[in-house]
């Protein structure tokens, strides 16, 4: 497998007049009027370490989401690993706020159920953009819809709304955290919409890629010799 080019990426976009309307409607009302306006409050109120800290408590939230596709996924190993991880951020860590596993040797990697759609062979489908929401594909659409449910908040409010919560706080930590690479993109890029879907497309492709290296080492490794 391997990343699409421009003209593959293109031809994942057959939306794609409806797709520039509501990029430009997330891009120039939303994010100009909303989310970068509070994202900058945000960034001048929260000191860099709090807002760290809530980066670290927000992915280790996300732990049921990896752990459960890293076991469909065959990555064994990968998926112990989210588990030590998650015990020792949700304890030593002060629940998640303080990600010491890392400083141990336990590193993050991602999984998500539209990578592990992709690794059994479910093509992305059409590019898709909706409003408040950040770029998709059909798989990806399902995937998200999939990952809600995964999300501990979901037992206490119902999976949209937890959804939409944590991934509100999410986004305007994360935007808080990298104001200057997101005006970065916007200055340097001629066509950002083009930018944004074939960025995507092509860092999803890559994630999948990663995902089946990984499952193939993880099957290889237990190869025993006679």
């Amino acid at each position: 497998m391997r990343a699409p080019t421009e003209s593959e990426a293109t031809d994942y976009d057959p939306w794609e007049s409806f797709n520039e309307q509501t990029f430009s409607f997330n891009f120039n009302v939303l994010d100009r009027y909303a989310l970068k306006p509070t994202a900058k409050v945000w960034s001048e109120l929260m000191p860099e370490a709090v807002r760290k800290s809530l980066a670290n408590a927000f992915d280790n939230l996300a732990m049921p989401r990896r752990f459960l596709n890293k076991v469909l996924q065959e990555r064994l190993p990968g998926a112990g690993e989210e588990l030590a991880r998650f015990v020792l951020n949700s304890t030593i860590g002060i629940a998640g706020f303080f990600d010491v596993a890392s400083r141990g040797g336990l590193q993050n990697s991602d999984a998500d159920t539209a990578q592990t759609l992709g690794l059994y062979g479910i093509r992305p489908g059409p590019y898709l953009v909706l409003p408040l929401l950040p770029p998709l594909t059909v798989r990806d659409a399902v995937g998200y819809a999939a990952d809600s449910f995964m999300d501990p908040l979901s037992y206490f409010v119902t999976p949209v709304l937890a959804d939409v919560g944590r991934s509100a706080g999410h986004t305007i930590n994360e935007r808080a955290q990298n104001m200057t690479e997101y005006d970065g993109v916007e200055d340097t890029s001629l066509d950002l919409y083009a930018a944004v879907r074939n960025g995507y497309l092509q860092r999803r492709q890559k994630s999948i890629e990663d995902a089946v290296r990984d499952r193939d080492c993880t099957c290889k490794s237990t190869v025993q010799p006679f």
